[in-house]
């Protein structure tokens, strides 16, 4: 299994993984021409054709036995430049009464553009048939999810100071939104899923035409539209578990349309960001299997053709890394060449 960029040739198998990524998944719609866009978009993104605030990343995991696209993940250098960003902020007003010897706290919901100009993590998806424990199929979803790191690592310089992550919100048994439900319905003159498409294919400008400029008090919506405030998707628990583990935290912001966190922190403060570091390629005839479960994570070094993948071995004590042939034609290095590395089990 290897991470490599989005190509020209990927159309057919992205829009398979865009069928079955399931509802609120807004940026990976089910529309030929987008996703074609898409691909144009990150391979002109990759080749650096176009300005880093303008550019959307996207890799895919590639199954080398079968050649079948995994699963997919994204990395945008700035939200907001060219389309609206949104969220809800939530707050607190205050209310008091000195004739009455009354104070009240109300939490509301404020329409916020706060995030425009952040990069943000994205369209993480991991197909199910990859899911699981044996060792083909270990640990692919924190491959998808960590690599992004060793990316920003590796070409800081075209990234902002701070990086942000939207979760999927909570849907009931119905496939229903409870927040959707209760407040968006009444200013969108459509379903959900219509509204979930039209923000996927990155027409958002009814948003803020639409949605109320006044802040919503959350008492005036029904308890399980409140009780879907800043709670994740079931299936989004272990990537959300993932971006806490790498320091991103709920700072009050959330989807607008179902209620889920987006979290968030300063590049530098991630701590995959901060432990990894670079290492010289030595490609020797060794074994490719790791002990347990893989570790260690390595990403090259040229953006046009970066790769990464798990590797069997921790570098040595003078920051060499050895590696086996096929691990080095996977991640398109020889000896000599330079890897970013991460140690995924480092906490501290």
């Amino acid at each position: 299994m290897r991470i490599r960029p989005i190509a020209e040739g990927d159309l057919d198998e992205l829009q398979a993984v865009s069928r079955e990524t399931g509802v609120g998944f807004t940026s990976l719609p089910d529309n030929r021409e987008f996703l074609a866009a898409k691909i144009d978009a990150a391979v002109s993104a990759f080749a650096q054709r176009t300005p880093p605030d303008r550019r959307n990343y996207f890799f895919v995991l590639e199954d080398e036995e079968s050649g079948e696209l995994a699963g997919c993940c994204a990395i945008e250098g700035q939200v907001g430049r060219e389309v609206p960003f949104y969220h809800y902020r939530l707050g607190t007003l205050a209310h008091s009464s000195v004739q009455l010897d009354l104070h009240r706290t109300i939490d509301t919901l404020f329409l916020s553009s706060d995030h425009t100009g952040d990069a943000e993590v994205a369209s993480l998806f991991l197909r199910p048939p990859y899911r699981g424990g044996d060792r083909r199929h270990q640990r692919n979803g924190a491959l998808l999810s960590m690599m992004r790191w060793l990316f920003m690592a590796e070409f800081r310089d075209q990234f902002p100071d701070k990086v942000l992550a939207e979760m999927r919100g909570v849907f009931d048994e119905r496939g229903k939104s409870p927040f959707w439900e209760c407040l968006g319905s009444h200013f969108f003159p459509m379903d959900f899923d219509e509204a979930d498409r039209l923000t996927g294919l990155g027409q958002k400008s009814f948003i803020g035409e639409l949605m109320p400029k006044f802040p919503i008090y959350t008492p005036f919506l029904s308890e399980d539209a409140r009780a879907c405030i800043g709670q994740v998707h079931r299936d989004t628990r272990p990537a959300l578990a993932m971006l806490k583990k790498e320091g991103l935290r709920w700072e009050g912001y959330i989807d607008i349309f179902d209620g889920g966190p987006t979290v968030e922190a300063y590049i530098d403060d991630v701590r995959a960001v901060r432990k990894s570091r670079r290492c010289r390629v030595e490609v020797r005839s060794v074994s490719e299997v790791p002990p347990g479960r893989p570790r260690w994570l390595a990403a090259s070094s040229v953006m046009a053709d970066f790769r990464a993948a798990w590797v069997a071995r921790a570098p040595d004590g003078d920051d060499t890394l050895t590696l086996s042939e096929r691990e080095a034609e996977r991640l398109g290095v020889a000896s000599g060449d330079s890897l970013r590395v991460l140690d995924t089990e480092e906490t501290t």
